[in-house]
C-alpha cells in the first residue's frame, strides 16, 4: 500500500498545478405553460424522453450520447448559454483526443510550471515533457459552448431555461411514472422568464454544485470549497512570461487547505484560490495570491471576478429511481488538485453510455439497481482509488506550512515529475520503479523534517458556524 500511495502522490503534483478549483427542496407546484417533450413525427412511434439538466462538460457529453440514439428524445437545459464558470480551465492531453476537442478551443499549451513554497522557494517542472505533450488551458465559456453545440448538432433539443424544481412521483422507483420539470424559459430581449413545465421519463442532473436535481431526488449534501478567481489583463510583455507557463503558490497566506494559482488564458491570466475550512476569508486569500504573484501581474486590469462552490466529495446518493447525477452535481472533483473538467465529461459520457445500453434502443427504461450496477460501479472502479488517495495527500501535504515546504521540495525530483505528468496527461499511472519508490519514501521523510524546521506556524482562525454549512 505504501508503494501505491507513493505512486499516487506523483499523480497529485500536476493535478494540483493544472487544475484550479476548476480549477469554482421539495418539489413545488408551478403555474404556467405545460410543454410536451419533443415527439417523433408518427404518433405511433412514441419515444422515451431524457432530460439533461445543465450543459457544462458533464451535461453536454451526456446529451451527445443520448442524442445519437434514434429511439430516445433528448432535451438539454441550460440557464445561461454564455456561462463562464470560475475555473482554472486546465484539461489533460488525453481529453483533447478522447473527446475530439479542436485546438481552437485550447487557449494555451502549458509546458512549464512554477511551484512556489510558503518561504518563496521555487521549483520549475516540465523538463520531462515530450515535444508534443502539454496541458491545455481553456476558457470555460469556449469549451462548454463547443461541447454543447456538438450535442445539439447530434440532435439534442436545447432549452434556454432554469429548472427550478422537479416533481418526483412517489412510485418512481417501481413504475414508469413521469417526472415533471418546472422551469423558467428565457427569450432574447426579455428580462424575465416564462414559467413552463415538461414531463420526462429520465433525468440526468448535470447542474453543478448547487444542483436542484440533487435536492429533488434527495441525494444528500456534501461539504464544499469556495473557488475565487479574477481574470486579469496584463501587458503583452508580462503575458509573454506566461506563454507556456502556469504557477501554483502554496502557503496558509493564500489558502489554509488548498493553493493559489496563476493560469494563462487567451489574452489574460486567471488568478485565484480556494478553501473549504475558512470560506469567509476567501477575499483575504485572493488578495494574498495577487501579492505573491507581485510584479508578474503588476499594473494588470481586473476584467472579470468569479466565485463558485466546488464539491469536496461524492453525494451520498448519486442515483435515485430514474434520476442520475454527473459532474459537480455528483461530487466528482478531486481533493488536493481540485480537478473536475475531465471527470465531469467522463462521468457524463459514461452515465449516458450505460443508460443507453440499458434502454435497448429506447424500448425500456432502466431501473435504479441497473444504473448503480453499471454506471456507478464502473465509474467508482476506475476513479474511486484516485479520489481516496488524493484526499489522503491533501491531508498530509496541506496540513501546515512545513508540509507545504516539503511538498515543493519533493516536486524537484525528476522521477516525481515524470510519473506525475504521465499520470495526469493520460489518466493512468506510468511505470513503477520499486527502487525509485523506496528512495522517494526516504526523501519524503527528510523533506518533511526540513520543511517543518524552516516554515512559519500557520495562522489560527475559527468559523464554527460556517464550517458546518453543507449544500
Amino acid at each position: 500500500f505504501v508503494n501505491q500511495l507513493i505512486m499516487k502522490f506523483s499523480t497529485a503534483v500536476v493535478m494540483l498545478t493544472a487544475q484550479a478549483a476548476s480549477a469554482f427542496s421539495p418539489s413545488s407546484s408551478f403555474t404556467g405553460n405545460n410543454v410536451a417533450a419533443p415527439k417523433t413525427e408518427s404518433a405511433l412511434d412514441m419515444k422515451y424522453t431524457v432530460a439533461v439538466v445543465g450543459s457544462g462538460p458533464s451535461g453536454a457529453c451526456a446529451a451527445e450520447i443520448f442524442a445519437q440514439e434514434k429511439g430516445i428524445n433528448t432535451v438539454l437545459f441550460e440557464r445561461k448559454m454564455d456561462n463562464a464558470k470560475p475555473c482554472g480551465g486546465a484539461i489533460p492531453l488525453c481529453m483533447v483526443g478522447e473527446f475530439d476537442i479542436p485546438e481552437s478551443v485550447v487557449d494555451r499549451k502549458v509546458r512549464q510550471m512554477n511551484l512556489i513554497s510558503p518561504t518563496g522557494i521555487e521549483v520549475a517542472i516540465g523538463d520531462t515533457l515530450k515535444a508534443d505533450e502539454y496541458i491545455g488551458m481553456c476558457r470555460r465559456e469556449i469549451l462548454d459552448k463547443f461541447l454543447r453545440d456538438r450535442a445539439i448538432e447530434y440532435g439534442a433539443t436545447p432549452i434556454n431555461g432554469l429548472v427550478t424544481s422537479v416533481d418526483v412521483p412517489v412510485d418512481h422507483k417501481i413504475s414508469e411514472s413521469q417526472y415533471t420539470l418546472h422551469y423558467q424559459e428565457f427569450e432574447a430581449g426579455k428580462s424575465g422568464g416564462t414559467a413552463k413545465t415538461m414531463n420526462v421519463d429520465l433525468i440526468v442532473g448535470a447542474d453543478g454544485a448547487n444542483s436542484r436535481v440533487a435536492k429533488a431526488m434527495d441525494a444528500g449534501v456534501y461539504n464544499f470549497a469556495i473557488a475565487f478567481q479574477e481574470r486579469i489583463k496584463i501587458s503583452d510583455e508580462k503575458m509573454a512570461f506566461y506563454e507556456e507557463m502556469a504557477e501554483m503558490y502554496v502557503g496558509d497566506d493564500v489558502s489554509p487547505d488548498f493553493y493559489g494559482w496563476v493560469f494563462p488564458k487567451y489574452d489574460h491570466v486567471g488568478v485565484g484560490t480556494g478553501t473549504v475550512v475558512n470560506r469567509p476569508a476567501i477575499k483575504q486569500y485572493q488578495k494574498a495570491i495577487r501579492e505573491r504573484a507581485g510584479d508578474k501581474i503588476a499594473g494588470g486590469k481586473i476584467i472579470k471576478v468569479e466565485a463558485h462552490p466546488i464539491p469536496e466529495h461524492y453525494r451520498p446518493r448519486r442515483v435515485q429511481g430514474r434520476i442520475a447525477l454527473v459532474g459537480d452535481a455528483a461530487g466528482y472533483v478531486t481533493k488536493c488538485s481540485g480537478e473536475g473538467i475531465y471527470f465531469a465529461a467522463k462521468s457524463g459520457r459514461m452515465a449516458a453510455q450505460e443508460i443507453v445500453k440499458l434502454m435497448k434502443g429506447g424500448s425500456r427504461l432502466p431501473t435504479q439497481a441497473e444504473m448503480e450496477k453499471t454506471y456507478i460501479k464502473k465509474y467508482d472502479g476506475l476513479y474511486g482509488p484516485t479520489y481516496l488517495v488524493l484526499d489522503i495527500l491533501q491531508k498530509v501535504f496541506y496540513s501546515s506550512n512545513g508540509a507545504r515546504e516539503a511538498f515543493v521540495e519533493l516536486c524537484n525530483s525528476k522521477y516525481v515529475q515524470q510519473v506525475t505528468f504521465d499520470s495526469y496527461l493520460y489518466k493512468r499511472v506510468q511505470g513503477n520503479n520499486p527502487l525509485d519508490d523506496l528512495k522517494l519514501l526516504g526523501t519524503t521523510v527528510s523533506s518533511l523534517i526540513k520543511g517543518y524546521s524552516i516554515a512559519q506556524p500557520d495562522a489560527e482562525f475559527s468559523n464554527p458556524v460556517e464550517s458546518k454549512k453543507r449544500i
